[in-house]
């Protein structure tokens, strides 16, 4: 889980209410270097302001009541599947299975995603731009009008499809 979002370049960092030795022994397991034990739910929301005023884009990962606010304040909240309803509120991403490896994964396809819908929006904006001056002109027959009006939702929906195909 540490080494996906290590990929990722994302500095992973634990954020508990446990005690410190119990904090040390799963972040050593996970090989996430930096972690903070004992930490109160108003703490780990200051933590996450704190990195934020630093310029660094935060993802919080939580799933109970005590990280309800911090899930709020980051820039992106991902709760785990068995957590509170609460926790589930609060975050834009919610891991229904409950595996720590999935979080790489939703934020890879959260990248893909934003950068498809960006290739869609262009691509529909460039046929507007063309062709909508052409057919105010009377220039384009209505029948290729609609052809092309077709082919231009194929193609975004054939774009879209692309992520689905690319596990």
């Amino acid at each position: 889980c540490s080494s996906d979002l290590m990929n990722l370049e994302i500095e992973p960092i634990l954020m508990s209410g446990d005690a410190s030795a119990r904090v040390a022994a799963v972040a050593q397991q996970l090989k996430i270097a930096k972690y903070f034990a004992e930490v109160t739910p108003e703490q780990k929301l200051s933590k996450i302001n704190e990195i934020k005023s630093d310029g660094v884009v935060t993802a919080m990962v939580g799933d109970g009541l005590n990280d309800v606010a911090a899930l709020a304040g980051a820039d992106v909240g991902i709760a785990m599947g068995s957590g509170t309803h609460a926790a589930q509120s609060a975050a834009a991403i919610t891991i229904i299975d409950d595996n720590p490896e999935a979080i790489a994964y939703a934020l890879t396809l959260s990248k893909r995603t934003w950068s498809n819908i960006k290739q869609n929006l262009g691509w529909a904006f460039g046929y507007n731009l063309i062709l909508i001056p052409v057919a105010a002109l009377g220039l384009l027959n209505p029948m290729l009008a609609g052809a092309a009006m077709a082919f231009s939702s194929v193609s975004v929906v054939a774009n879209a499809l692309r992520l689905k195909l690319s596990k």
